[in-house]
């Protein structure tokens, strides 16, 4: 275990830092592998580099999957230590999140979109019934890992979640279980390519 500074705010320097911890184990987003990756894709996929945010370069070198089902449970990467953040200028094409494992604390985020799924519900025909438009995904819960450093948040407290959105604690929120709800989305290249295949 060692620990790497994470910049607060990369919009603001002033902001400050802090101690992001990085061990052996450690955990990204799904979206951010792919086993057999498509053309454009510059994320992790096998014999392929990317950058840990604030960590080091690391090389997937090995993917284990669940004999029943096929399912990718880990990946096996190394790790090169001439590369940490800030102390060398090797490049690589893309930069991911990440968390460790032995540090990451539990989370669960409130993903809400639009309400409705037309503009105006009060001017569709459907005799006058509204809730024919209301959108059944408007809210997503999902439960995920953070950051240890989360665990000091406060009801109203905001962050930014890089790559993700803006996110604000929720007054539910509990030391055993942390609420963020998203304020603000922010826009996903990948994604948005991925909706036009």
């Amino acid at each position: 275990m060692e620990f790497v500074e994470a910049i607060n705010n990369p919009e603001d320097a002033s902001a400050g830092t802090r101690s992001v911890p990085f061990s052996r184990e450690l955990w990204i987003e799904q979206e951010d592998f792919r086993e057999s990756p498509p053309k454009g894709y510059h994320r992790l996929y096998p014999g392929n580099e990317v950058r840990l945010r604030y960590g080091y370069i690391v090389k997937c070198q090995e993917v284990v999957k669940d004999a029943v089902t096929g399912e990718i449970k880990e990946i096996h990467c190394t790790y090169d230590p001439e590369t940490r953040s800030g102390q060398q200028t090797r490049k690589v094409k893309s930069t991911i999140h990440w968390v460790s494992a032995a540090k990451a604390i539990p989370i669960e985020v409130r993903l809400y979109e639009k309400l409705f799924t037309v503009e105006n519900p009060n001017n569709v025909p459907e005799n006058g019934d509204f809730t024919m438009h209301l959108n059944p995904k408007s809210l997503e819960v999902v439960q995920g890992n953070a950051e240890p450093c989360l665990a000091q948040a406060q009801t109203g407290d905001r962050y930014q979640f890089e790559r993700l959105g803006y996110f604000c604690a929720d007054k539910c929120s509990r030391a055993e279980r942390l609420v963020f709800n998203r304020t603000v989305e922010l826009r996903d290249t990948w994604a948005k390519l991925q909706k036009k295949i």
